[in-house]
């Protein structure tokens, strides 16, 4: 493990002198942040959301905080992400990555207040004037083509010039011939109602088996998808350049993995065409720019997911700016609740399916805490292997 004198003479940010961690509640999941003040007077904001364990993310946060942030200087990153992963011995894992990933994005925000520069300057620069985003989470309701459709042509009238949806409903592992059919009428519904010129993707959440990813695979064909997303758990990664091979669009992976040793396998057996890495979830700012020079030795687009608030949007799109082989970035934050935008402040705007160049420093945001206390954590769960769990409604039992 990387160490450094910690009593030297510190940069313009000062050292970290406290942690702490805040959730809010919303109807799609609770988002969770940590936030790092210095005795410069600074403070850096990262999350840390989970779909369903923000406590325990919280929770060692806090720990990690006390073991190897007190006391450090913000511009020391690399010491910091080293002394996460290695000190603290996650190596890995959902609680773990997410909260390095976190903390990465803090120290990174610190950084640029510091400094009154954005993220983006700090590493790397723009390689482009605007970031091209795409919208998860517009689906809500009946899981029929005409539902489907009507949900789609408003996604489309909000600006969104990209969508993308799971139409495979509670299916898991096999499905029948007539629940590939229902799935394939959804995609052809969505695809009519869009239009040629509206990029769709087709989410699958890596849950099926070979068979039946292959018939999904030829199934898709003439829908002219932008990609197909995860169609076979990760413990057969060597099974996804078969479905590469047969594919007439692209594979898509990646979002579960931690860091960069674990995207070392999906480099390795070639699996996708498209890298997802998670801001919140890959080993933020430091981590992915490593995910995302070696996507580009292989010849992959990059495509970060980002099912979380609009403070992963914001600092994705940090991160997407300098990005040579970026494709598109993920949002969801369309479909949030007003109170959102007013407990967190300074996130960037969506105009016309694209997020402009960010001017504040840091990533410019503020979390407000009498909102967060209005609108505690709900402890809801998504059970994707549920019949109608896209109608999100966390009220039914089998949620």
């Amino acid at each position: 493990m990387l160490t450094v004198d910690r009593s030297r003479p510190t940069g313009p940010a000062g050292r970290i002198s406290g942690v702490e961690t805040l959730s809010l509640g919303t109807a799609w999941r609770d988002f969770s942040f940590v936030r790092l003040h210095t005795d410069a007077g600074l403070v850096g904001i990262g999350e840390i959301t989970h779909p369903y364990r923000g406590r325990e993310t919280c929770l060692l946060a806090e720990a990690m905080g006390a073991r190897h942030l007190l006391g450090a200087d913000p511009f020391d990153v690399t010491e910091i992400w080293q002394r996460m992963f290695q000190g603290d011995y996650f190596r890995g894992g959902d609680i773990g990555g997410i909260v390095a990933s976190g903390v990465d994005q803090a120290v990174h925000d610190l950084m640029g207040r510091a400094l009154g520069l954005p993220v983006y300057r700090l590493i790397g620069g723009a390689v482009r004037d605007r970031v091209p985003v795409y919208a998860n989470g517009w689906y809500t309701g009946d899981r029929t083509p005409e539902s489907f459709a009507g949900k789609a042509r408003e996604a489309v009238a909000r600006g969104f010039r990209a969508l993308k949806f799971d139409p495979f409903g509670a299916g898991h592992g096999q499905l029948l011939p007539e629940e590939l059919e229902q799935a394939v009428s959804l995609v052809a519904a969505v695809r009519e109602a869009i239009g040629p010129g509206t990029e769709l993707f087709v989410e699958a959440h890596a849950r099926f088996s070979f068979p039946t990813a292959a018939a999904i695979v030829d199934a898709l064909a003439p829908y002219g998808i932008g990609w197909l997303e995860e169609p076979l758990p990760w413990t057969h990664i060597e099974r996804y350049h078969e479905l590469r091979a047969r594919a007439a669009f692209p594979i898509a992976g990646g979002e579960h993995f931690h860091h960069r040793y674990e995207y070392q396998r999906l480099f390795d057996t070639r699996a996708v065409d498209i890298v997802q890495p998670d801001l919140s979830m890959a080993g933020g700012f430091t981590e992915i720019r490593h995910v995302a020079g070696t996507a580009d030795l292989h010849g992959m687009l990059v495509a970060p997911h980002n099912s979380n608030s609009p403070v992963c949007t914001t600092a994705t799109i940090h991160l997407a700016l300098g990005l040579p082989n970026l494709k598109i970035v993920e949002t969801f934050d369309a479909m949030l609740e007003d109170f959102v935008t007013e407990a967190i402040s300074g996130t960037l705007p969506i105009v016309d399916g694209h997020v402009g160049i960010p001017t504040a420093p840091g990533l410019g945001i503020t979390l407000h805490d009498e909102v967060f206390a209005e609108h505690p954590p709900r402890r809801g769960f998504w059970n994707l292997f549920a019949p109608g769990w896209e109608d999100r409604d966390q009220s039914r039992p089998d949620r």
